[in-house]
């Protein structure tokens, strides 16, 4: 029965595109459809199922992830895929790995979309063509192309392949008042500029997220976001020397974000870490009210009163936070928090956690 809704979909509260009954699996099998039913959604792979259900159950898990698409595997009857999806506040990243397949969004579809995304293809190994507005393009490796679930697509994968697919809220770029239609399904990265840092720093995040706390992985999220917009404004032929230093900064903060716990975080290894200069990186916190190194510090002081102030935490000592965020001695924590936020720590946490 066409649009009925079952419970692996009421589950991620979308609709069921199949045209079976429920519970809406096209599998010879009913073990694929248990094996769906008890899946978590963030993680996927066709191992767990029969050789002969590993298409269906890819494409109905697909479907239920990516809102709707429609997969095909150009015939081929042998078929693996796997999966995993992550999240930094509002944007999904998902490292995607399967044979050859093709998928497609079809007007209806789109137009019945709840939650408007614009999503991202970045091949790391494989390629993909992505068509869209008219047009067709193709990445591969070190590049990457956007595309909008709003509207009709196809992505190509002729050969097997291994992508990250980025998406985040629509609304995240188009307040920003930028003419998005003509940008996609065109070809970013792969010459420098900001374009490849987003890259970089979509990939890092992946690799990240797993060992970052929530409030990290939002900012982290805000992060490509602004640097979606700046790259965008790169394609549009809009990128200024101003731009290229913002993307810097963006940069500059999700590294320090995701290594506040190292002590030998300073100013000279974060310009090695991001192969820049120094003078590179005091250029791009110009417009700031704190330099790199303040910047550094002040994002240690609150990560560190935000523990205190956690009940969760109440076990743990000052020491054992304060090393724990990169402060490498007591004394001069103990300073440098009672300067800025005006009471000890002992005493910050004693008021915090009345």
């Amino acid at each position: 029965m066409a649009n009925r809704l079952c419970q692996p979909c009421t589950a991620l509260d979308q609709m069921c595109t199949s045209t079976w009954d429920f519970p809406c699996c096209r599998y010879p099998s009913k073990q694929a459809a248990a094996k769906l039913r008890a899946m978590k959604p963030e993680l996927m792979d066709t191992a767990q199922v029969l050789a002969t259900d590993r298409a269906g159950f890819f494409s109905d898990w697909i479907g239920r992830l990516f809102q709707g698409l429609k997969n095909d595997t150009y015939g081929d009857s042998d078929f693996d895929g796997r999966a995993r999806t992550l999240r930094a506040g509002e944007v999904v990243l998902t490292r995607l790995e399967a044979t050859r397949h093709r998928v497609t969004r079809s007007s209806s579809v789109a137009r019945r979309t709840e939650t408007p995304y614009l999503k991202i293809v970045a091949p790391w190994k494989g390629c993909a063509g992505v068509e869209q507005k008219g047009r067709e393009t193709w990445v591969t490796p070190g590049q990457w192309s956007i595309y909008d679930t709003t509207d009709s697509y196809t992505v190509a994968n002729p050969e097997r392949v291994e992508h990250l697919i980025v998406m985040l809220p629509k609304a995240m770029l188009a307040e920003r008042g930028l003419a998005l239609d003509p940008l996609m399904a065109r070809r970013l990265g792969g010459s420098g500029g900001i374009s490849s840092l987003a890259l970089q720093t979509m990939r890092s995040a992946f690799a990240e997220l797993p060992n970052m706390p929530e409030s990290a992985a939002r900012g982290v999220g805000d992060a490509i976001a602004q640097l979606m917009h700046l790259s965008l404004l790169e394609l549009a032929g809009h990128a200024t020397a101003q731009t290229q230093r913002e993307a810097l900064r963006e940069r500059i903060k999700q590294h320090v974000h995701q290594h506040l716990a190292d002590p030998g975080l300073t100013v000279d290894t974060l310009a090695q870490a991001l192969n820049c200069s120094r003078r590179q990186l005091y250029n791009a916190f110009a417009e700031e009210a704190d330099g790199v190194a303040s910047y550094i510090l002040s994002r240690r002081l609150q990560a560190c009163s935000q523990l205190l102030a956690d009940r969760s935490h109440d076990h743990r000592s000052l020491t054992d936070i304060a090393l724990g965020l990169g402060f490498q001695n007591m004394a001069h924590f103990s300073r440098v928090f009672r300067s800025q936020l005006g009471l000890a720590p002992s005493d910050f946490r004693r008021q915090a956690t009345r």
